[in-house]
């Protein structure tokens, strides 16, 4: 199992911003990327996550969150 600190918590929502951004143009592979990055983020970083998208691509955008944590 593995444990996500804050740190790679916080690094992991910025690399998924960037992510996301460069795949904006196909919302399958965008809604894949989004669904990954709720894997490999704590809560509060999910919760920045969404509005980001939300302000950025709007709500249309959003996944309901995926929590499948192990």
């Amino acid at each position: 199992m593995q444990m996500i600190t804050k740190s790679t918590s916080k690094k992991m929502l910025e690399y998924s911003k960037r992510v996301l951004q460069k795949v904006s143009f196909d919302i399958s592979l965008f809604k894949k990327e989004l669904a990954k990055a709720y894997q490999n983020l704590l809560e509060e970083d999910v919760d920045e996550l969404i509005q980001w998208v939300t302000k950025t691509f709007g709500p249309q955008y959003v996944l309901q969150p995926i929590f499948i944590k192990n």
